[in-house]
């Protein structure tokens, strides 16, 4: 009789062990980390302290403009600090009071958040004058004029006057109009080029993964269509865009033309240390009336919460990559209603998602356990498979694999049945996927030693750097990688050894998974890592109970014989599998009798 390579009453108390282990080992470096926070706090007070009061010098971006020239004007609500300067009459900082950044310094977020400052934003509009000269406002000096919440700049070049009006408005928006006056004396063009340069701001504690999602977002067509560029070069200068707007990670500056910019081109490269992620560029026309540049805009500098970004109806909430189509809707009709709901109740994040978990696998239980079932089946008819591939062994690998299929057909095992679980996870991860490192209620949330649960946890810190792992290792990204083993350890002891030379050894394989998925796992959210933790957790534990409590391996024994005594009618997979393999086999033999002949 053969050994059962099941798990055993041991094996299990093992498990319980292990995780007895892996959750004291999140709580001491909890509490470890809380008490080092601590010692922080007062050094961190006075830190702060020194930011709040230092100044930013004005810079000379023109060198025919002497730093005390350039006037600045403010602007705030509870939502938006903006701040102008008189040098091209364009917004030089924009604070978004709600939301803070990461500081690299403190290991925290306790910055304030800037989307534009320290010149990371420089646009204008740029035309020929009549004598052919380059004229571009960026280069102007504007005078500023305050009045409520609305800021007038207006600037002089051979007696046209132009006049940039900023409103800041509720919901992250600030209304930019355009004016000028005796500019068809200067010029004669009937458009103006827009230039906007923009380098993106480290906001994130992930830098690879804020990089990733720094890049291009526009929407053309009277805002039905919407695309977005991450590659060097942009280019739609056939489309006319309603808006053009640089996606970072969890916040977007978005700037919207009336009339649309044409002939649109751009182009961005990654940054790969320092403050700054990415450095991108755009360009685009907008029409002018007689010469006159009389034109409407709207900024929006805003985070990407999807009700918000509904809320406009302009079709930014596709600027939130949450996967296309049915991965999108499964983010925005299931799993964000459903973390909502939960943290309703008041519960931090890591429970949320611990509870989110569960009720995936409730939902998905009937498939799992149907898997489960199937794999105890195939456990129990091992050893006639096992003397199948014995008594073939030196005969034709398509007799031994005809053989093989013959036991499943009698015993009642439909071994396709087996893949349905995977299949369906697949769309599943890889809604998750886009869902933890994307979802703005998670940033900032903490759960044990994680510190953001959108981002990786560092805690174990490396004094050298591994390729593609970084310089750190994840403890989640570890604990998950363990209970991974675990499972494939416990599920492929049904799997079949290669039964022809050069095959590929599967079981070798499934065990290489799991340490690759480290890799992956390392970098990525952190709240993906505990949600693959407690799923794959919870898999072990049906697998047990399954085993122990539910299935009685003699009973399927029982009605698998007796499933062999029914007559069996082929079905059509069975029926096209036995004719194909029939075909081979000939195909075979005659290949065979051929090489005899030669």
């Amino acid at each position: 009789m053969q050994e059962n390579k099941g798990i055993d009453k041991s094996q299990m108390i093992s498990f319980a062990v292990l995780c007895l282990v892996l959750f004291g080992f999140m709580f001491y470096f909890q509490n470890k980390q809380s008490k080092e926070e601590q010692l922080k706090a007062q050094g961190q007070k006075t830190e702060q302290v020194k930011n709040a009061v230092q100044q930013t010098q004005a810079s000379n971006i023109n060198p025919n403009v002497t730093p005390s020239a350039i006037q600045t004007a403010s602007l705030n609500n509870k939502e938006l600090n903006v701040e102008f300067s008189s040098l091209g009459g364009q917004v030089s900082k924009v604070q978004l009071s709600k939301y803070k950044a990461y500081d690299h310094k403190t290991d925290r977020a306790d910055l304030p958040l800037y989307l534009i400052d320290k010149k990371n934003s420089n646009y204008g509009f740029q035309f020929k004058d009549k004598t052919g000269k380059v004229i571009n406002t960026k280069d102007l000096v504007f005078t500023p004029a305050v009045n409520g919440n609305a800021v007038t700049m207006t600037a002089d070049y051979n007696g046209a006057v132009i006049q940039f009006i900023y409103t800041l408005l509720p919901k992250y928006t600030l209304d930019f109009k355009v004016r000028t006056k005796g500019l068809a004396a200067v010029t004669s063009d009937n458009k103006a080029d827009f230039i906007w340069d923009y380098s993106v701001r480290n906001l994130e504690k992930g830098r690879a993964q804020e990089q990733s999602h720094s890049e291009f977002s526009y929407a053309f067509n009277n805002y039905k269509d919407y695309d977005y560029d991450g590659r060097t070069e942009m280019s739609e200068e056939k489309e006319t865009l309603n808006w053009i707007g640089v996606k970072q990670q969890f916040f977007s500056s978005v700037i919207e033309a009336k009339n649309g910019f044409t002939h649109s081109k751009g182009n961005q490269e990654a940054i790969e240390e320092g403050e700054y992620l990415k450095k991108l560029n755009f360009e685009g026309f907008v029409q002018m009336t007689g010469s006159e540049l009389n034109q409407d805009f709207t900024w929006y500098f805003m985070p990407l919460d999807l009700p918000l970004l509904k809320s406009y109806d302009k079709n930014f909430d596709e600027i939130l990559p949450l996967g296309w189509s049915f991965i999108g809707g499964m983010n925005r009709y299931f799993f964000m209603p459903m973390y909502n709901f939960i943290a309703g109740w008041g519960l931090t994040a890591g429970w949320v998602i611990f509870l989110m978990t569960i009720i995936v696998k409730l939902i998905l239980s009937p498939i799992m356990y149907k898997q489960h079932k199937l794999s105890a089946m195939m456990k129990v008819i091992r050893p006639e498979i096992d003397e199948a591939n014995a008594k073939f062994k030196d005969a034709d690998p398509m007799k031994k694999q005809q053989a093989t299929m013959e036991i499943y057909r009698k015993a009642g095992v439909n071994q396709m049945a087996g893949c349905l679980p995977a299949l369906v996870q697949i769309p599943i991860f890889y809604a998750l996927f886009r869902f933890f490192p994307n979802f703005i209620d998670l940033r900032g949330q903490g759960f044990w030693f994680a510190k953001d649960l959108t981002a990786y946890d560092d805690l174990i810190k490396l004094p050298f750097k591994i390729p593609f792992l970084g310089d750190h290792l994840s403890v989640f990204a570890l604990a998950c990688t363990i209970v991974i083993l675990i499972y494939t350890v416990m599920t492929s002891g049904n799997m079949q050894q290669p039964q022809q030379e050069g095959m590929p050894n599967m079981k070798v394989l499934m065990y290489i998974f799991p340490i690759t998925f480290l890799f992956f796992l390392n970098t990525s959210a952190s709240g993906l890592s505990w949600y693959y933790f407690v799923s794959n957790a919870i898999n072990i534990l049906i697998i047990l109970v399954i085993k122990y409590l539910i299935l009685d391996e003699k009973k399927i024994h029982a009605q698998i014989q007796a499933n062999k005594e029914k007559p069996k009618s082929e079905g059509k997979f069975q029926k096209k599998m036995r004719e194909m393999m029939e075909k081979a086999q000939n195909q075979q033999q005659i290949q065979e009798q051929q090489k005899k002949k030669k």
